[in-house]
C-alpha cells in the first residue's frame, strides 16, 4: 500500500526549516544550508551524489532511506527553483544538474504551466497546477504501489500536513538557530490530527524525529 512520506528534512531548533531571502545563491535562504550538515557529511549522501567516503552510523542510517521504496515524489515550485511567476523559458532546470538524484517521476506544484522535463537517469518533471491533491493522485499512480515522498519545501509539507496526507514525517533538527524564514510547525496541531512521535534518535549532529499519523 502507498504511504506518503516526508524524509530527511532538516530544522533549525526554533522549528524553520528554510532561511530567509531565497536566491541562486542561497538556494535555502540565509542560513540555511548548515541545517544540512549532518546529511552531507554521510556515507550515503556521498553515495547519491556518485562519490565514495563519508561518515557511518546513525546519521548514515537514517540519510540511506532517501528514495528507498519510493516510486514518485512531490515537491514545490520554491524547491524546484527560485524563479517566480510564470516561466520566462525553458532554460530552468533544476537545482541538481542533468542527472537530478530522483530517478522516479517527481510532481512539481505549480500556478504556471510547464511541459514535463525528461532528465538523465529517470528523473521526469512534471508540473502540476491543479493543487496538492490532483498531484498526490498522480504520483500515487505513478508510484505503482510504492511510496510518494513529499520532498518539500516548507509551504508544500504545510499543506500535507494540514490536511492529514502525510503518513509519516521524518525531520532532522539541527543544532543551530535560524531566528526567522520558514516555519515548518507553527499554528499545526499534530496530536489533534492523529501524529505520534515513534522515534527519537540523539547524534551529535542533528536529532531525528519521527512522526507517524495513526
Amino acid at each position: 500500500m502507498t504511504r506518503v512520506r516526508v524524509h530527511n528534512f532538516s530544522i533549525s531548533l526554533d522549528g524553520y526549516g528554510a532561511g530567509p531571502r531565497q536566491t541562486r545563491e542561497e538556494p535555502l535562504g540565509v542560513g540555511g544550508e548548515a541545517l544540512h550538515d549532518w546529511f552531507v557529511q554521510t556515507r550515503a549522501f556521498q553515495r547519491i551524489n556518485g562519490k565514495t567516503g563519508g561518515t557511518t552510523g546513525a546519521d548514515d542510517d537514517m540519510a540511506a532511506r532517501f528514495g528507498e521504496g519510493v516510486g514518485a515524489f512531490i515537491m514545490g515550485r520554491n524547491m524546484f527553483g527560485p524563479i517566480r511567476g510564470a516561466w520566462p523559458d525553458d532554460a530552468w532546470r533544476g537545482w541538481w544538474g542533468k542527472n537530478p538524484p530522483y530517478h522516479v517521476p517527481v510532481f512539481v506544484l505549480t500556478h504556471h504551466p510547464r511541459s514535463p522535463i525528461e532528465m538523465e537517469g529517470g528523473t521526469v518533471f512534471h508540473f502540476v497546477t491543479d493543487g496538492p491533491r490532483e498531484a498526490l493522485r498522480r504520483a500515487t499512480e505513478a508510484a505503482a504501489g510504492k511510496d510518494v515522498q513529499i520532498g518539500g519545501g516548507v509551504a508544500t509539507i504545510r499543506q500535507y500536513l494540514g490536511a492529514g496526507l502525510i503518513d509519516e514525517l521524518h525531520v532532522a533538527i539541527a543544532p543551530r538557530l535560524l531566528g526567522s524564514g520558514e516555519h515548518l510547525l507553527h499554528g499545526l496541531d499534530l496530536p489533534a490530527l492523529g501524529y505520534e512521535c515513534t522515534t527519537h534518535t540523539p547524534t551529535a549532529a542533528a536529532t531525528h524525529v519521527v512522526l507517524t499519523r495513526s
